[in-house]
């Protein structure tokens, strides 16, 4: 099956650091670019973070510049999400993504629930 499975979400209070992990498998990771999105309680989702297929190009958005950090291990077939000094607006189920490019090949994992809160 073509899946993306996220872990390692949970509690964490205000300045803290949590590390989210992405399985991908059913696909050739490798040739693809990876992203990280959230979506907080009563919002859209938005894009955290980006990855090319070979790590040489990473976009960041601006809110977690400094303090996530995205990478890959294109042998492992995982993408991870290190996130630190964490605050309470980045509370938000944190999904893992394989965009699609326009054809219809978009991809997300089930989401892994992230709570900075004191």
């Amino acid at each position: 099956q073509v899946q993306l499975v996220e872990s390692g979400g949970g509690l964490v209070q205000p300045g803290g650091s949590l590390s989210l992990s992405c399985a991908a498998s059913g696909f050739v990771f490798s040739l693809w670019t990876m992203a990280w999105y959230r979506q907080p309680p009563g919002k859209e989702r938005e894009l955290v973070a980006t990855i090319s297929r070979d790590a040489g190009s990473i976009y960041y958005a601006d809110y977690v510049k400094g303090r996530f950090t995205i990478s890959r291990d294109n042998a492992k077939d995982m993408v991870t999400l290190q996130m630190k000094s964490l605050k309470a607006e980045d509370t938000a189920v944190y999904y893992c993504n394989r965009p699609g490019a326009g054809y219809g090949r978009d991809l997300w994992g089930q989401g892994t629930q992230v709570t900075v809160s004191s």
